[in-house]
């Protein structure tokens, strides 16, 4: 048969649809002859219900049911005639006051996949960090490392930066304290920057016991709007001082970074190779995003809006799912959807496009490249070989790492087009970055 598409918009689409009124009337008189048989209501045996009691009780739900598979079939059906790449879920309408009183009529607007092209990428310039992971890089980690670990004693000197500072605070604007500017036995770090740079600075050079008064304008930006602006007076107590200390780099060091003999040789090797790991980790992260965006840049589209819609409230879900994994109680999401909207069209994006990459020269990965990214991920795992088996034991878990395997070969055939340039970075520039 032939159908008519409307094209009411770059991507949204409408089609007419009918269903014949005989059809609908004899596929309800089946269904629910088939319901009577197995029907149970008070006062009749099962299966002797009369079929006029089923019609009336039953006959509206089943003629909606078989009206919907219809309507389903029939836009099947006109979606696998014009071979339209449906996006999201059509919006169904039944059309009233046909001109075919034999006829259900129906139409359904939906959009479609915007056809993808990938542009020339061969003058793109891509840059790739070169980092060398030198004894110094390895002091440096360990220096980390120590501050992970770092243990605090009671301190009877003045505070300075690095100590941790145990207090009573409260700050009040106009005489009056507002909310959240007092607290007791409230613990903080001096240098970690919880607290605002002006509160730090009068928090330094105090002993136990020592109070100060002091005065803080918030910067008009500042995330609390009631107080953006305003001058607030402080006062604070020092409770209990505590100075920093720092593990020494000896056997008992190295055991708890998981070197069982304490050799600090060893330990030295160990933690080269886990820095060389991140290191190779972040210049492949950088020069994804450089690739991505060289795609990205290549092939602009008109994007579904049904399935930006769909993405956006992916992430919103995922973000509300991260807070509750921290303990939050949330009754609803807390998050506004337009926050959102500019990385929902960017992994809309990405994805149409790396799947038309994938078709169009073959770069779906084999199970080999997906086992040897995985693999690769659990080397920084006391046990990877069970990390390895807990990749493969749920199918969700296995379908993201063959996403990101799909990711690698995408990136790996950008890179082979474009110009990658290599560019000799600082080994603190590049692990001071989350690229």
């Amino acid at each position: 048969m032939a159908v008519n598409v409307e094209q009411l918009g770059a991507l949204e689409r409408r089609v007419s649809m009918s269903v014949p009124v005989q059809d609908v009337d004899r596929q309800v008189d089946d269904r629910l002859k088939k319901l009577a048989r197995n029907v149970k209501m008070a006062g009749f045996r099962p299966g002797k219900v009369p079929m006029k009691i089923v019609l009336q009780q039953y006959g509206p739900q089943v003629r909606s049911e078989v009206i919907g598979d219809a309507v389903q079939k029939a836009f099947s059906d006109v979606v696998k005639e014009t071979k339209l790449r449906v996006a999201g879920q059509p919006r169904i309408e039944k059309k009233d006051g046909a001109a075919d009183a034999a006829q259900f009529e129906f139409s359904a607007t939906f959009e479609v996949y915007p056809e993808v092209k990938v542009g020339d990428v061969s003058g793109k310039s891509i840059e790739r960090p070169q980092v060398t992971v030198d004894d110094g890089a390895v002091d440096r980690t360990l220096e980390i490392l120590r501050k992970q670990r770092v243990t605090y004693a009671p301190a009877t000197r003045a505070s300075q930066e690095g100590d941790r500072m145990t207090i009573d605070f409260e700050g009040k604007i106009g005489g009056e304290t507002f909310p959240g500017a007092k607290a007791a036995a409230f613990a903080f770090v001096l240098g970690e920057k919880r607290m605002l740079p002006e509160f730090e600075k009068n928090a330094l050079g105090l002993k136990i016991d020592d109070s100060r008064t002091f005065d803080i304008t918030f910067p008009e930006d500042y995330h609390g709007k009631d107080v953006a602006g305003k001058t607030a007076t402080f006062s604070l107590q020092v409770k209990q001082l505590e100075e920093p200390k720092l593990p020494a780099l000896d056997a008992e060091f190295a055991r708890q970074l998981g070197v069982a003999d304490g050799n600090l040789d060893q330990m030295r090797v160990e933690v080269r190779a886990n820095v060389e790991r991140e290191v190779k980790k972040r210049v492949e992260a950088r020069l994804k995003a450089q690739a991505l965006q060289v795609l990205l840049d290549s092939a602009p589209l008109e994007l579904p809006k049904s399935l930006v819609q769909m993405e956006t409230r992916h992430l919103v879900e995922q973000a509300a799912a991260e807070l509750q994994a921290k303990g939050l109680k949330i009754e609803k999401l807390p998050f506004d959807p337009q926050v959102f909207e500019a990385s929902a069209r960017r992994r809309v994006s990405l994805g149409l496009i790396i799947g038309e990459l994938a078709r169009a020269e073959k770069l779906q990965p084999k199970p080999a490249e997906v086992r040897a990214l995985i693999e690769a991920e659990s080397q920084s795992y006391e046990h990877p070989a069970e990390v390895v088996r807990w990749f493969y034991m749920q199918p969700q878990r296995l379908s993201e790492m063959e996403g990101l395997a799909l990711e690698s070969n995408v990136v790996s055939w950008v890179l082979s087009k474009a110009k990658v340039e290599d560019k000799a970075v600082a080994f603190d520039d590049l692990m001071g970055s989350n690229a």
